[in-house]
């Protein structure tokens, strides 16, 4: 069987949201294929989201940003991080290479672990990133910070894109910011995972009240420290949506029928979030997150797709809700449209690049190998 890997970053929920969604359409198309993950996102994420059977290998791709919880950052621990992942990528990317030739890996997907792209030209394998920032761009946004010497920063940011630039292409996502020096770039559309239940069905079967205005609160994977969300001023026109995880896995739904069901989320910007309440036509309430190069990127184009309206960290702790919930739902139609069928599209795109079948030399098999990249 021929596999294809897929390098996750391990940095919340957004980038193994998305690449699910890919892994979940490409099977779909051909179930002949073996998937590995290489991730260190949570499993349990994998467990309720991954349709096909696959391979999982936990550890670490990359270092991500430190968060303390959703809306605050360590820049020092992020920087640290980095600093020492970036010094030993190439002594990494040998023995991933040698894994992946192992594993008789066919083709890379890297969101956006620099790490995938370079095993993989060691190994003589394609390889795309896939996703809507590239890291070098995040670590060049820290510039001047306590601990981050000029000479390291430049040494971590031209590891990063030198490994970046041995990929054969990146296919990126909207709201996108950085891929400097990649070979070739193709923009795809929105990858986003779209309810297959009604809004009415959803709050049926999650016994949520079908005649009150709803919001979500969702952060991710890291929470938000200090919010009581007993303590909010929604008066009696709105309520919060309180529904365990498990118990939208155990009534038949998804993340993203919930989602739906809503009428508004209220988060920290991040890709995932936003794609799916773009995707599922829900307005958001969004509060800053701290210093992150993709959070202005963000908040210039979510307008453009969605409704929105910003609240204050401070009022988002005290509970001031109301205000900012009204505004959001009451935004005009966003003026754009865009197509969120992203999956579908990467799915057909890294099949178009399959090629199934075993190269020879003096009669002893090698790896399969796939087309390369336009």
């Amino acid at each position: 069987m021929t596999t294809i890997a897929f390098y996750v970053s391990g940095h919340g929920f957004g980038h193994a949201s998305r690449q699910v969604e890919i892994v979940n359409r490409l099977a779909a198309r051909r179930p002949d294929l073996r998937i590995l993950i290489r991730t260190a996102a949570a499993r349990w994420l994998l467990d309720r989201t991954v349709m096909p059977a696959f391979d999982l290998d936990a550890r670490p791709v990359d270092t991500g940003v430190a968060q303390i919880d959703s809306l605050h950052l360590d820049e020092a621990k992020t920087i640290a991080d980095a600093r020492e992942f970036y010094a030993t990528l190439e002594a990494r990317a040998d023995e991933e290479a040698r894994q992946l030739v192992e594993r008789d890996v066919a083709f890379v997907v890297s969101d956006a672990p620099p790490l995938a792209c370079a095993a993989a030209a060691r190994a003589g394998i394609p390889s795309v990133v896939v996703s809507n920032f590239t890291w070098d761009w995040i670590y060049e946004g820290y510039e001047g910070s306590e601990g981050y010497e000029a000479n390291e920063r430049s040494r971590v940011i031209q590891t990063i894109r030198n490994a970046y630039a041995r990929a054969h292409a990146a296919w990126r996502l909207p709201m996108h910011g950085g891929f400097s020096g990649f070979k070739a770039i193709v923009d795809v559309p929105f990858v986003a995972r779209h309810a297959t239940q009604a809004r009415e069905e959803t709050r049926r079967r999650l016994g949520l009240p079908s005649n009150r205005r709803l919001v979500l609160p969702t952060f991710g994977g890291y929470g938000v420290n200090g919010l009581d969300v007993d303590a909010l001023d929604l008066g009696d026109r709105w309520q919060v949506a309180r529904v365990a995880d498990q118990a939208i896995y155990d009534a038949g739904l998804r993340y993203e029928d919930l989602i739906r069901a809503v009428d508004v989320v209220i988060t920290k910007p991040g890709y995932g979030t936003l794609s799916e309440c773009i995707a599922n036509d829900t307005a958001v309430v969004y509060t800053s997150r701290g210093r992150f190069a993709e959070y202005d990127v963000l908040v210039r184009e979510m307008p453009k797709y969605l409704r929105c309206a910003y609240l204050d960290n401070q009022s988002l702790l005290a509970g001031r809700w109301q205000a900012a919930l009204d505004a959001a739902l009451a935004a005009p139609e966003p003026p754009q449209r865009p197509r969120t069928d992203g999956a579908v599209i990467i799915a057909d795109m890294i099949c178009a690049r399959v090629e199934r079948r075993v190269a020879t030399v003096d009669g002893s098999p090698r790896r399969r190998a796939i087309d390369a990249i336009a």
